[in-house]
Formats: structure tokens, C-alpha cells, sequence
């Protein structure tokens, strides 16, 4: 009787030995993080590393004293939250004009409004920093909330135009038959058949507006600061704050990775829009 041959060859063997080592290589810096943010700042610079240790939530204690974690996030949750549900607003109409009432200069429009976002954002900060000033509107929730809209706005109008695309155009034509008002057709047809699209696109720049440090650190401070600028106090050339800067990262992240982790079927969703199928 002969033997079944191992489906385990060895080409399958070194890909999988190549897969694990590029996943540990990638989950390296993560990892020490979670494992330096339980250190003292002794144990932190200890040479050779310790990873063998005893935890301690002392930098955490300390950074909540020093700097306040809830401040930061409670704003890092206002302008994040408040800026998606704005943007959300103002790309709805957008791409629904341009999804079903499609001109000659449609396309184009789309692809310029992309185009701004393969802008450097450096290139920008100076005129924006001045109408900030002049508008009273530094170190503030509200200036935060209008770049952080602006900016992703481009985004949430390309990711809805791709989910109303997906929606016959007879349907709403058929409502229009019915007698139905614009604003009929839009909250009791084209809404509910289009909540997936706005839930993906919501989450999706949820997670860009909370990760958002280039205009946090130039346009806020102790006031409007979000955790970007609260990582920032304890980040320094000399190194001086690995544990503290690990808890207080690991603090800044934990949040949006558990959300990410619990809205990854709708973040695949939206990102996947418009895609050959």
C-alpha cells in the first residue's frame, strides 16, 4: 500500500517560513512598543534590551498626570467624529450630482479633486496657518474640524460616487414616476440603499481624521491639541522618554485599533468600491 504524498513540500515549507518572518518583521516595532510602555524609563535604556521584566504602569500614571490623556483624546474624538459627520454631508450631494446627473467635465472634476490629495500637505501650511491666525482659529476644535474636513473631503466624494454607481438609475427614476420629491428620493430610496457606502466611507476617514498629525501639530497646542500633539511632548532627539513616549503612544493607538479591528468588513468594503469584479 502506498503512502499519500505530503501536500508540504518544500517550496510551500519556505514560503510559509518567508510569510512568518516579513509578519514578525512587520509586527516587530509594535510589539516593543506594548513591551517598552510597561517599562521604567531604567529598564526602557537597559543594554542589552530586558525583555524579561516586571510590568509596571508607572508611565502610564505619569502621563496622565503630566499631560492630561483625556483632554487629548476627548479632542482627538471631537475632531475626528465631527469632521466625518460634516464631510459626510457635504460629499453626499456632491457625488449624487455627479453619479446621476453626469456632465461632459464630470470625470475631470473627480480626478482634480484626487489630485489634491497627492499634494504635499507642507505646500499648503502656510496659507492656511495665516487664515487660521486671522480667523482666530488656531489652538481650536473648530479650525481643526474645517482642515480635517477639507481634507478628506475628496475622498469621501470619490468613495460615494463609487457606491451610488452601484445603484441602478432606474430606481430612481421610478420614484420620480411615483411622484416623489428630491428630497424623498433621497432619504426614503437612495439612503437606505446606500448606507454601506456612507458607513464605509464614514469609518474609513474616521481612522484618517484620528491618525492626522501634520495639521495637529502645526495648527493646535495644550488647548485644541489631539493625542498627535500629546505623543509629541514626550518625543526628543536625546531619547530621554522611551517609556513614557511608548505609553503614551500605545495610549493614542489602542482605541483605534480595537474600533479598526471590530469595522474591518465595512473599511474592506469601502476601499474596494468601484473595483473590477
Amino acid at each position: 500500500m502506498s503512502s499519500r504524498p505530503s501536500s508540504l513540500t518544500p517550496v510551500l515549507l519556505l514560503r510559509t517560513v518567508a510569510a512568518w518572518l516579513v509578519t514578525l518583521l512587520l509586527f516587530f516595532p509594535l510589539g516593543w512598543l506594548v513591551l517598552t510602555a510597561f517599562k521604567t524609563e531604567l529598564q526602557a535604556i537597559a543594554v542589552p534590551p530586558q525583555v524579561f521584566f516586571t510590568p509596571t504602569l508607572e508611565s502610564f500614571h505619569e502621563v496622565q498626570e503630566r499631560s492630561d490623556y483625556l483632554h487629548y483624546a476627548w479632542n482627538s474624538v471631537v475632531t475626528s467624529v465631527v469632521s466625518t459627520l460634516l464631510g459626510l454631508a457635504l460629499a453626499g450631494p456632491a457625488a449624487y450630482a455627479m453619479a446621476f446627473f453626469k456632465g461632459p467635465a464630470t470625470r475631470d472634476i473627480l480626478m482634480w479633486m484626487l489630485s489634491t490629495k497627492m499634494m504635499p500637505a507642507v505646500g499648503a501650511l502656510v496659507p492656511i496657518y495665516v487664515l487660521a491666525q486671522k480667523s482666530a482659529l488656531l489652538d481650536t476644535q473648530l479650525g481643526l474640524i474645517i482642515v480635517f474636513t477639507l481634507s478628506n473631503l475628496p475622498i469621501m466624494v470619490w468613495m460615494l460616487y463609487s457606491g451610488f454607481r452601484e445603484i441602478p438609475p432606474e430606481i430612481l427614476e421610478a420614484a420620480r414616476m411615483d411622484g416623489a420629491t428630491l428630497w424623498q428620493e433621497a432619504v426614503q430610496v437612495l439612503l437606505p440603499l446606500s448606507l454601506g457606502s456612507f458607513a464605509s466611507t464614514g469609518l474609513l476617514c474616521l481612522v484618517l481624521s484620528w491618525n492626522e498629525a501634520f495639521w495637529s501639530l502645526n495648527l493646535s497646542a495644550a488647548n485644541a491639541g489631539t493625542l498627535a500633539a500629546l505623543i509629541a511632548q514626550y518625543s526628543s532627539p536625546e531619547g530621554l522618554f522611551w517609556a513614557k513616549l511608548s505609553a503614551a503612544s500605545l495610549l493614542a493607538i489602542a482605541p483605534i485599533v480595537v474600533f479598526g479591528w471590530f469595522s474591518q468588513k465595512q473599511l474592506v468594503q469601502g476601499l474596494t468600491f468601484g473595483a473590477v469584479k
